[in-house]
């Protein structure tokens, strides 16, 4: 066998349990003896580089920061009415302004009873305002008849009573026609006293507490016609911000349930960075510091404001931590970049987040 590097006796039986000794390298599990002048320093030097190289391989640093994604903070439109869907007037993909209208169901119920309520109200409104007069015009002037009528028969009454006054006196008649005589008179004043009153009466409004019952009827017609006019309104249901349409759960004619959200919104700025941080690095992060975002084609990192560290692990940790179960531990936390920086994110794109040391310009 020749002497060079290349030539050796290799000597499997020894197990591989120490680095190095005089003339014997361990390496890939080995032991390897080299038989040339000087070959030993030569193995020893090229297999010291390959164990350094192993342990470098085998004990790479851990990443400084931590994986999330891009959460979107959706507004779910829906109507507190349910009905079948009769207009939808966006698509997923739509910007809307504030006030535009998105949809509308069926509204012919709330039509017909808001109507109902209108008629009610009237009814109601009617009922009060006929409580704060007296009577009619005509009927007042009936009553003005009968009491001139009832006065030309008082009238009447007295003469014909005074005249049998002077007739008793002088014995041509009996005291018996003039007690008729003095009764009739007596009925005739009666009767102008009575129409008197009916007259003074029908210039009187209602008793004040049928006023106030009849008033009441017609507050609570007008609640129940406001009532009618909120259910109508909600069948239509308008953008409540300016926003972007994300997704569209319903198509026209299927049946929409009460509170059951037709579209969904994402309004400007929507977004926020949610990414997990291992229970050993959390202690060092607090609500308001700023991370640094990175995505695929986001370029420069977007700088993002904690807004909350949840208060408990992600997962149900077990009852008894190790040092291995405890590394596994993470909690949710949350950032939201600036604004105007949002607009360069999209929910569902993986991040990258590092730690900032001071707050961005």
């Amino acid at each position: 066998m020749t002497d060079n590097v290349f030539t050796r006796s290799i000597r499997r039986d020894i197990p591989a349990a120490s680095v190095f000794e005089h003339e014997r390298v361990v390496a890939l599990g080995e032991v390897v003896h080299d038989a040339s002048p000087g070959g030993g320093r030569r193995l020893r030097r090229a297999a010291g580089l390959a164990v350094v190289a192993g342990l470098l391989a085998c004990g790479e640093a851990p990443p400084t920061g931590w994986s999330g994604y891009v959460e979107g903070d959706y507004v779910h439109v829906s109507s507190p009415v349910g009905g079948r869907l009769d207009r939808l007037t966006v698509r997923a993909g739509d910007r809307v302004r504030q006030g535009d209208a998105l949809f509308a169901l069926d509204a012919q119920a709330e039509q017909a009873a808001q109507a109902e309520a209108q008629a009610r109200l009237a009814g109601t409104l009617a009922q009060a305002a006929n409580t704060t007069k007296g009577r009619r015009s005509d009927e007042v002037a009936v009553t003005r008849a009968q009491l001139a009528q009832a006065r030309a028969q008082a009238v009447l009454a007295q003469t014909a009573w005074a005249r049998q006054r002077d007739l008793v006196a002088q014995g041509f008649v009996s005291q018996a026609s003039l007690d008729a005589a003095k009764a009739a008179l007596d009925q005739a004043r009666a009767r102008v006293a009575e129409l008197e009153a009916a007259l003074r009466v029908a210039a009187l409004p209602a008793r004040s507490d049928e006023t106030n019952a009849a008033q009441a009827q017609a507050e609570a017609a007008r609640q129940v016609l406001r009532q009618s006019d909120w259910r109508l309104a909600q069948k239509q249901q308008p953008a409540p911000a300016d926003a972007q349409v994300a997704e569209v759960f319903f198509r026209v004619g299927e049946h929409v349930a009460p509170g059951q959200p037709v579209l969904s919104l994402l309004p400007p700025g929507g977004v926020k960075a949610r990414f997990y941080v291992p229970e050993t690095e959390v202690g060092a992060l607090a609500t308001g510091q700023w991370v640094g975002l990175r995505c695929d084609g986001c370029g420069e990192a977007i700088p993002a404001r904690i807004i909350r560290i949840a208060s408990g692990p992600e997962f149900t940790p077990p009852v008894i931590y190790s040092n291995a179960q405890r590394a596994r531990l993470v909690f949710l936390v949350e950032a939201a970049p600036r604004p105007a920086d949002a607009a360069r994110l999209r929910p569902g794109q993986p991040l990258d987040v590092t730690r900032l040391a001071q707050e961005p310009k």
